[in-house]
């Protein structure tokens, strides 16, 4: 009677717990994770020797961030159900996770025992190894792929790489040297047991370089163009010091049509990077740059290299203007060679230049903003404002939603200016406002617009809130104290006015006519009439002809 309870009590005890495991996956389906894990939590209780309540759990306390308990219930699942690859792998994880990689390397080893179909586990298995440093194991399981893939340029490479580090040469260099043997019709294979050849040190490395000398010569007369045999035999040259065989090499190289552009930028690196460890000495360089732009059909990509060249070398601008230009001649739609250019011309004052060649781009880069910018910028310096202001109307015709927010905010911020040069208010503020909407921190927006809204009485609250962010990131710019004390002015608020703008003329170096007049216009409205005056005289110095000044200091009064 006692044991049928029992059995009972069992049967009930697994419906239960079946309940509650199907009520806690609907849970999880629906999103309600708290509702899940507690029902989990319960079967876990009702059960405890239920793997798939641990491994669920587990996941739960993978995403609260609690690694220690997620490891551990991820182990009990697996230990509970040991031949489930699901838990095995998500427990290794787990391990990989906390850095325990020795223990995450005993799990993948029993997942592959479970199934030796499936080789990514090897690979597993050997970065393992490596984060463990342990590179003669991480040997032993490349070996374990090469019984099953066979011999391999990658396997072999791996595995000379590994004996090098460890300081086996001799080892390293078997295992290049069977690959070769094994292939010997690929001339790759064979020019790398040469390249290895010549890597480490020891008694036998004459020996060794002169095996590899002749390896590489054989190779070269079976392809004399073999880019990797060229280059190895370069960097046996090197090696002996033999500059004029190397020099001579190198000129082949490149000026051979059948290299490769990758192949001869490549090679120019390492002839640049040794030149710079050898004196530095650019005539070399330049030699050889020359020497292939002569060809008969010149990259453009070698010339742009060229200029960046002589950029590093700090060589004369005219220079390397030049060579920009031969880019543009070679690929007129080279953004970054003719961006280059107009930023020297910029720099250089050259407005027609600056627009010529932005007049160009919109042709071969019509969606570089830049180069609107630009233009209009020139023709602005120009005092040529109907051309500036279209030549920003046609760079806001190319902005899109990734378009740089700086140089957009900055497009609309100029067009604003333009706009209220030519009387056009409210489309001035209009384009100040869209500038504001890509940058709401342009300060210099945010002071142009205020202070033209202060002109006009206009918005006066919302010109005020403009002006005080711009002194809050400026506090001692003197156009911005004196804009925020003219608004204040315009508010009524003199006292508070004459604060702000005695900072702004304290910080005058220019001496500004009209940050002086200001200050004599807040002086006496504040009653202080003499140095309202004196302020008025100071900003007739610079403004002479200014007949409202010359009024306010006559009648000794302000006069709007």
């Amino acid at each position: 009677m006692v044991l049928m309870l029992m059995a009972v009590t069992g049967v009930s005890a697994q419906r239960l717990y079946d309940a509650y495991f199907l009520e806690a996956m609907l849970e999880r389906q629906k999103g309600h994770h708290d509702a899940a894990f507690s029902l989990l939590t319960r079967c876990q209780q009702i059960n405890p020797q239920a793997s798939e309540a641990y491994y669920f759990l587990a996941q739960y306390y993978t995403e609260m961030n609690n690694a220690d308990k997620a490891l551990e219930y991820f182990l009990k699942a697996s230990q509970l159900e040991p031949d489930n690859a699901t838990y095995m792998e998500t427990l290794a994880q787990a391990y990989i996770g906390k850095n325990q990689f020795g223990e995450a390397i005993k799990v993948v080893e029993q997942l592959y025992e479970l199934d030796k179909s499936r080789q990514e586990l090897l690979d597993m298995l050997y970065k393992l190894h490596i984060r463990q440093h342990e590179y003669d194991k991480a040997i032993s399981v490349l070996d374990r792929m090469e019984l099953i893939d066979g011999k391999s340029e990658r396997l072999s490479l791996t595995k000379s790489s590994l004996y090098f580090q460890m300081g086996d040469q001799e080892a390293s260099l078997r295992e290049v040297k069977a690959l070769s043997e094994q292939f010997p019709n690929d001339l790759n294979y064979r020019t790398i047991y040469a390249n290895s050849l010549m890597l480490g040190s020891g008694d036998d490395m004459g020996e060794r370089r002169a095996l590899a000398r002749q390896i590489l010569a054989d190779v070269l007369t079976e392809e004399p163009n073999n880019y990797s045999a060229q280059a190895a035999m370069r960097a046996y040259y090197l090696g002996e010091r033999d500059t004029l065989r190397a020099d001579s090499l190198t000129r082949s190289i490149l000026l051979n049509p059948e290299t490769t552009l990758e192949d001869k930028i490549t090679l120019l690196r390492q002839e640049i990077s040794y030149n710079e460890s050898h004196g530095g000495d650019s005539t070399h360089v330049l030699s050889l740059f020359r020497e292939m732009l002569a060809l008969p059909e010149p990259s453009a990509d070698i010339a742009e290299f060229c200029a960046a060249y002589m950029n590093m070398k700090q060589m004369p601008r005219d220079s390397v203007s030049a060579m920009l230009h031969t880019v543009l001649r070679l690929a007129p739609d080279n953004a970054s060679a003719r961006l280059q250019l107009v930023q020297y011309a910029w720099e250089s004052d050259n407005n027609d230049e600056v627009v010529s060649l932005c007049q160009s781009a919109r042709l071969y880069n019509p969606d570089e903003m830049a180069f609107y910018y630009y233009q209009g910028m020139a023709f602005y310096r120009q005092n040529d404002y109907d051309h500036a202001l279209e030549a920003f109307q046609n760079g806001i015709s190319v902005i899109t939603e990734n378009s740089n927010p700086a140089i957009v905010s900055d497009f609309y911020a100029v067009m604003g200016d333009l706009l209220h040069q030519k009387g056009r208010q409210r489309e001035a503020f209009e384009a100040y406002d869209s500038c504001l909407q890509w940058k709401p921190d342009n300060i210099g927006c945010l002071n142009n617009y205020a202070y033209y809204l202060s002109e006009l009485g206009q918005q006066l609250d919302k010109a005020e809130r403009m002006s005080n962010l711009t002194i809050k990131a400026e506090p001692q710019n003197s156009t911005y104290l004196d804009t925020y004390a003219w608004i204040l002015f315009m508010q009524k608020r003199y006292e508070e006015a004459m604060g702000y703008i005695t900072k702004a003329v304290e910080n005058d170096s220019l001496h500004s006519s009209v940050i002086l007049e200001h200050a004599g216009d807040i002086n006496a409205m504040n009653g202080q009439i003499d140095e309202a005056v004196r302020l008025w005289q100071e900003a007739m110095k610079s403004d002479p002809d200014n007949k409202i000044l010359n009024r306010k200091i006559r009648r000794k009064k302000y006069i709007k």
